[in-house]
């Protein structure tokens, strides 16, 4: 069936973790005009909101919007997929080829539409289309561009003094910057090789290497928003002294060194004296012969495209930093300097056609890195964290725009992960609980306002495509709550959650000589495990390495177990925590049935639940946060300042795609268009 398309050309802004209800409160303030307009422009629901797919996870939730299938049907059920060979461990999710069901940017690229899909996490990478009319960027995890491929060195805070009497190097320490940075304590790091486990699996080099990871949740540690919270950077100490043996050191600079590439390289810098003879810039060099500076930088200016070598394995390449004057005294006594993590500039292993690598880099600039430190240190997030990504958005913005008018792409769907990555570090300190009382909430909401308000400029930076025929979806995956209390351990994505599990009797750890409980599952009586967010297995004989329930039991098993997390109290408050339970069979209600899905489906309990991804997506939280995903759609073939009644859900997103640019549905697609805010009848 040919139909008549209502637009030439259509763009998806995806801004992952956007929150429609705490998005209304920033828009009532007068703080995001920008979409202010678009919502004038365009239509959507009076609460902006879109009903999301379950689980309430970015790789399922990103899948559906690009299938218009629930995630039972495409398969991609968590950030995880569980291990075919063991109960406790998973492995690496975001790959297209796990996906089941066709992608929209397939039928607008093979319908001739230049089709450009830029970092959608979860089914876009590899490539599923071999036509020429598709260009891919990234999509193998969520946080930015190449972050999970270019990654070199990691971040770094330079401490100097002229206290401190030689240079010292620890890496990745956890201690907050806002005791000095001074190594007093650590001697057994200090100038120690680098171990990069830690880094490869954060930014997702091991993970996508198709290995088991084994991860036990067992208490509040070993959470996602505590570890999250945690600065881990390296630090580095060093003298601070008159400079000397300089080609060109200007009159009255003092000298201190800063270490890079996990302590084996050396970059001497300068501060400098201004007209008044305060201390008020640092210069960063290759060497003391060097006639000008790596960079120059200036008090309250975060400075990126910063090109240097780095050497990582025992090989050197040229790497993009970010860099920013956290504290330079004006007497000249101490500097304290932040430096990002090392982007490699060459790397295009993530960009199809790599052409349009070299393309962007040309005419954009080079790739620059986020900061991912930050969390209970109000300081780097607020001078480090939030700026890096006002940074990277208008990079981005500049990308997909120069792609737009230079490179001719008539569809374009995209994601930006500034809120949800500041989530993961910063939501749960919204609200002053007992875990993170040294924190001030009114701080951390204000840090919340400003993710916002740097969204509303980047979405600003598209404005101009509704008055050149373009429609504009804006939406997102899943939004992000500041939790009322501190959950449960049951329902964390990363791992397996062993404390409810153990205390209902399903789960049996191994102990230790003093009886305490040790990471490993006695599978001997282990009937049942929980793992990745919403999933309840049950350790079936014939089907599981290790099954002792025999398959005749296994109905009766899962009552017993549904009816035991219902009856399930918070021991604080005595309220239950636990919100719906499913068998597998029942559970294609919500589209979370399947073989890759558990035996049993569960959600945590409205106010017990972690940010999003163990809750469904009606849930809401502190702070006027919710679960729920935005829409809002604007430009050609949308009618212009229209409220519609209708639910919508994330599984209509992609036929309304189709039916805008005149195209057939993708094949496994369970949504229907959203006509009623269509400016024709179809």
């Amino acid at each position: 069936m040919k139909r008549t398309a209502l637009t030439p050309k259509l763009l998806v802004l995806g801004v992952d973790g956007m929150d429609p209800r705490i998005t209304q409160k920033f828009l009532a303030e007068g703080k995001m005009p920008n979409l202010k307009k678009f919502i004038e422009r365009g239509s959507a629901r009076e609460d902006l909101r879109l009903l999301g797919a379950i689980p309430t996870i970015t790789p399922p939730c990103w899948t559906t919007l690009a299938t218009g299938a629930y995630p039972g049907t495409h398969g991609i059920t968590c950030y995880w997929r569980q291990s075919p060979e063991s109960l406790d461990a998973v492995v690496y999710n975001m790959d297209s080829r796990n996906c089941t069901a066709e992608q929209i940017w397939n039928i607008t690229s093979e319908a001739g539409m230049k089709t450009l899909v830029w970092h959608w996490p979860g089914s876009s990478w590899p490539p599923t289309s071999h036509s020429e009319n598709l260009s891919v960027v990234d999509g193998t995890q969520p946080g930015s561009v190449n972050m999970g491929v270019a990654q070199l060195d990691w971040e770094k805070v330079i401490v100097a003094t002229p206290d401190i009497t030689e240079v010292r190097y620890a890496p990745r320490v956890d201690k907050p910057a806002g005791v000095g940075c001074i190594i007093t304590d650590l001697e057994d790091s200090l100038d120690a090789d680098v171990d990069d486990e830690m880094m490869e699996l954060w930014w997702g080099d091991t993970a996508r290497q198709g290995g088991e990871i084994r991860t036990y949740v067992m208490d509040d540690e070993d959470t996602e928003v505590v570890i999250g919270s945690k600065v881990a950077y390296d630090i580095v100490n060093s003298p601070l002294k008159d400079a000397t043996g300089w080609a060109n050191a200007p009159e009255g600079a003092k000298e201190f060194t800063i270490l890079t590439s996990g302590g084996v390289m050396r970059r001497p810098a300068l501060i400098l004296k201004n007209e008044a003879g305060e201390y008020d810039r640092v210069a960063i060099y290759k060497n003391k012969k060097a006639e000008e500076p790596i960079v120059t930088l200036v008090r309250d200016v975060m400075e990126t495209g910063i090109i240097d070598d780095v050497t990582k394995k025992e090989v050197t390449k040229p790497a993009c930093r970010s860099m920013k004057i956290l504290e330079l005294d004006p007497a000249g006594n101490k500097v304290r300097l932040w430096i990002s993590n090392a982007l490699d500039i060459a790397n295009d292993q993530l960009w199809h056609p790599k052409t349009l690598f070299n393309e962007v880099i040309e005419n954009v600039g080079v790739v620059p890195p986020v900061s991912l430190i930050g969390g209970e240190d109000a300081e780097l997030v607020g001078e480090i964290f939030e700026p890096s990504w006002v940074k990277y958005n208008k990079w981005q913005a500049d990308c997909m725009n120069y792609c737009i008018k230079e490179k001719g792409y008539e569809v374009v769907f995209s994601h930006l992960h500034n809120i949800d990555c500041a989530g993961h570090q910063l939501w749960h300190l919204g609200k002053t609980l007992a875990p993170w009382d040294h924190t001030d909430e009114k701080t951390y909401q204000g840090f919340i306002e400003k993710f916002y308000v740097q969204t509303d400029d980047y979405l600003g930076e598209f404005m101009h495509l509704l008055d050149e025929g373009w429609t504009v979806f804006l939406l997102s995956d899943h939004g992000l709550i500041v939790g009322e209390n501190v959950p449960p351990i049951i329902g964390e994505y990363g791992g397996l959650n062993t404390k409810v599990m153990e205390e209902l009797g399903y789960t049996v750890m191994k102990k230790d000589e003093n009886g305490n409980s040790i990471r490993e599952v006695d599978w001997e009586k282990t009937r049942a495990v929980q793992i990745r967010s919403n999933y309840i297995y049950i350790n079936l004989k014939g089907r599981d390495k290790y099954g002792i329930v025999d398959p005749k039991d296994k109905y009766d098993l899962e009552e017993q177990i549904i009816s035991d997390l219902y009856n399930y109290r918070d021991d604080k408050t005595g309220k239950r925590v636990i919100g719906i339970c499913l068998r597998n069979k029942d559970a294609v209600l919500i589209g979370a049935n399947g073989p890759e899905c558990g035996d049993i489906f569960f959600s945590v309990e409205e106010g017990y639940n972690r940010l999003h991804g163990d809750s469904i997506s009606t849930s809401e939280g502190y702070f006027e946060t919710s679960v729920s995903p935005i829409f809002v759609a604007a430009g050609s073939g949308i009618k212009s300042g229209f409220t519609t009644e209708r639910t919508i859900r994330q599984v209509d997103v992609a036929p309304s795609v189709s039916v805008l640019l005149g195209l057939r549905f993708p094949a496994q697609c369970e949504g229907a268009p959203i006509y009623q805010i269509f400016s024709e009848e179809v």
